[in-house]
């Protein structure tokens, strides 16, 4: 009977433990990713919004050149790929189990998606979803998805579980990105184009008023 009731505890203090390593080791944000994304993603939104506050309607829609967008088109630009990134993160790169043995396909760092996607010294093409249709018809309505969209990001980076790390999507331009460095594009996304507005804005023939 004692032999029994032994070995019945020794296999619940090994199940105890399997579980307790477990928990240990599931791989979900650190509390410093998590602040660190939300510190981006917080400064990035208050830039931009800034950035569009307080112009005139000639000052929203002046193009500085044929062929280069204007404050409207930037700004519709951002926007649009707010939800689309965070939908193909949702819907994509964590649709799929957990693949860890990607690591070493990524070969750029969150800092470095932090300092190179803003930097304007390297010009892309937007693809052609992405680019400006007019799809919203007032700026407040665009200002409104905006922080709609930006605050479904935030919640998620809050709140979520999602294991970002062992989860991988490829970039045109990066190559295999990690989930949270998808997030982290996000960021610096609406960063480098908001860099853009401040450019149209700096422009000699920008309306005065």
């Amino acid at each position: 009977m004692h032999r029994k009731l032994s070995m019945f505890l020794a296999v619940l203090l090994c199940l105890s433990f399997t579980l307790s390593s477990s928990a240990q080791t599931a791989t979900t944000l650190t509390p410093a990713e998590r602040e660190a994304a939300l510190k981006s993603l917080q400064a990035t939104h208050d830039a931009f919004l800034k950035s569009i506050t307080g112009l005139s309607e000639k000052q929203w829609k002046f193009k500085p050149a044929p062929d280069r967008w204007s404050v409207a088109e930037v700004a519709e630009h951002i926007t649009v790929s707010e939800s689309t990134i965070l939908g193909m993160v949702q819907s994509k790169v964590m649709a799929g189990p957990a693949t860890p043995e990607k690591r070493a396909e990524v070969k750029v760092t969150d800092e470095q998606i932090l300092q190179m996607v803003p930097d304007r010294s390297h010009k892309a093409q937007a693809p052609e979803f992405l680019k400006p249709t007019g799809r919203w018809a007032t700026r407040e309505d665009l200002a409104k998805t905006f922080e709609d969209e930006r605050k479904a990001t935030m919640d998620y980076v809050k709140t979520s579980n999602d294991d970002f790390r062992n989860h991988f999507g490829p970039h045109p331009f990066f190559g295999t990105l990690d989930a949270y460095e998808w997030i982290l594009l996000i960021s610096a996304h609406s960063e480098r184009h908001t860099k853009q507005i401040e450019e149209v804005k700096a422009d000699p023939n920008f309306p005065k008023e």
